[in-house]
């Protein structure tokens, strides 16, 4: 069963067609402006699409072409949005309980109760939003978007309003009530750790348009197109040439020959773009030499290294390409064992199978 989303819309602005796995967490990513928000609003049947359909499985939502939009009240959806949304002179119980309306009034404060437990919240329920935590509140707003048992449940940033100990927490408990629940998570973020972190399948999303969606290892690892890279942030975004001899494919960059696998068909001849993850540039070490250094090596010269943690950035300049800059990712323990410092010469691979060519914008 899918989640079938074609909208099109002019304010805010959406184009976009595609069908996401239900059941699953899928995490829909973007700058600021780039209608996240707005798809899940379209989802909730809060803004009415110029034109489109929405369906889960066979069951739709909205089918414009028939002159049908189920109204909120009717999509099997629970909604937290970035602030939560919470009634601030209602308590934790009765903010959950409003959404129980379908329910006997008698049968709501049991219901509203079992919410609040299953979101870890027990035992605040006469507490304000205001005597509450940040991590309290946003419990409490999950708890209330479960408490009509959607099929699909949308999360408008629910983590950024929270510090970062509280937001590993949180993220602890949305797998746990997903792994229990099964329904369909539909969760908007900015943050590419966060969602790599928690979801499945990943859907990125520009100007109303997805750029690119599937599985979230495969969106991170093997952007399709220049845009996917650049709302990756990937540092090493390069062009080159493509050249073929039969099965063989080699990537002209600058005075290197790049070996490539025989499927890298995608991109054109001529001013080919393509990408390399900076932990897929393998170094050559002094310390321990690896059988990869035989693959497309490259010989550089560190331009300037940036220490973060555990980890260290090098930003390397290519023989024979001033104005390029290959960054390079590994451990400060192997930077420290190689004597990395600015200006020295090194040399690295560019293994074929992370060399991934690049459809344009």
């Amino acid at each position: 069963m899918m989640l079938t989303l074609a909208l099109s819309h002019d304010g805010p602005p959406l184009d976009l067609d595609v069908a996401l796995p239900a059941g699953e967490i899928v995490a829909v990513v973007g700058p600021s402006g780039s209608g996240k928000t707005s798809l899940l609003r379209a989802v909730a049947g809060l803004i009415r699409p110029r034109s489109g359909r929405i369906a889960l499985g066979e069951d739709a939502w909205l089918d414009t072409a028939r002159g049908m939009s189920k109204p909120t009240r009717e999509r099997p959806i629970g909604y937290v949005s970035q602030h939560y949304g919470l009634f601030p002179h209602l308590s934790a119980l009765a903010n959950v309980a409003c959404s129980l309306t379908h329910l006997p009034p008698g049968d709501r404060a049991e219901r509203a109760r079992a919410c609040l437990a299953l979101a870890h919240v027990a035992g605040l329920d006469d507490r304000l939003p205001r005597e509450l935590s940040g991590g309290q509140q946003q419990r409490v707003a999950m708890a209330r978007a479960l408490a009509r048992e959607p099929r699909v449940l949308l999360l408008d940033e629910p983590f950024s309003s929270v510090d970062r100990s509280t937001r590993k927490r949180l993220y602890v408990e949305l797998k746990r009530l997903h792994a229990e629940l099964a329904a369909t998570v539909l969760l908007v973020t900015h943050d590419l750790d966060e969602a790599a972190l928690l979801a499945t399948h990943l859907c990125l999303i520009q100007r109303g348009r997805i750029v690119q969606h599937g599985a979230t290892g495969d969106v991170l690892t093997r952007p399709a197109t220049v845009a996917a890279a650049r709302l990756l942030d990937l540092p090493n975004l390069f062009t080159g040439t493509l050249e073929r001899d039969g099965a063989a494919r080699t990537l002209r960059w600058g005075p290197h020959a790049l070996a490539l696998p025989a499927a890298a068909d995608a991109a054109t001849a001529a001013g080919t773009a393509w990408t390399i993850l900076p932990t897929k540039v393998l170094l050559h070490r002094v310390d321990r030499p690896s059988r990869g250094e035989r693959e497309n090596p490259v010989r550089a010269t560190i331009a300037d290294l940036v220490t973060l943690g555990d980890d260290v950035i090098a930003r390397l300049v290519p023989e024979g390409l001033p104005d390029a800059r290959l960054h390079l990712k590994l451990s400060l323990h192997v930077a420290q064992r190689n004597s990395l410092a600015p200006g020295r010469e090194v040399t690295v691979s560019l293994l074929a199978d992370a060399i991934v060519p690049l459809a344009g914008e």
